[in-house]
């Protein structure tokens, strides 16, 4: 019952991150100037959020701190794999400054959730 009410959301969210990945840049709109750090720092974010509360439901204990450098390490990690995977991907190509944005979305979304 855990996983359905805690991991599920993260699993489906980092699905659909995949996903996301998985489109050809070539098939992506540019909607406003510098679009591509918000999304990143957003969508991040709410996998942060994500994460630390499946954290939190396993380990309701955890000091916050813990909780916070765990919830940034799987989210980096994550973001890190998400790059490697866009290097397959037609006009997509990896880059440092996604994941550094994916890991500032991280950062600020798991201070602010409690």
């Amino acid at each position: 019952m855990k996983f359905l009410k805690y991991s599920l959301p993260a699993v489906i969210y980092a699905l659909l991150i995949f996903y996301l990945s998985s489109i050809p840049g070539g098939d992506l709109a540019q909607l406003f100037p510098y679009q591509d750090i918000v999304f990143h720092i957003i969508e991040y974010g709410i996998f942060a959020i994500l994460i630390s509360r499946a954290i939190k439901g396993y380990w309701p204990g955890m000091l916050i701190f813990k909780r916070i450098l765990w919830t940034v390490a799987v989210v980096l990690v994550y973001a890190i794999s998400d790059e490697f995977h866009q290097s397959f991907v037609p006009n997509r190509y990896p880059a440092v400054t996604d994941i550094a944005y994916d890991g500032i979305g991280a950062i600020a979304s798991s201070i602010f959730y409690r």
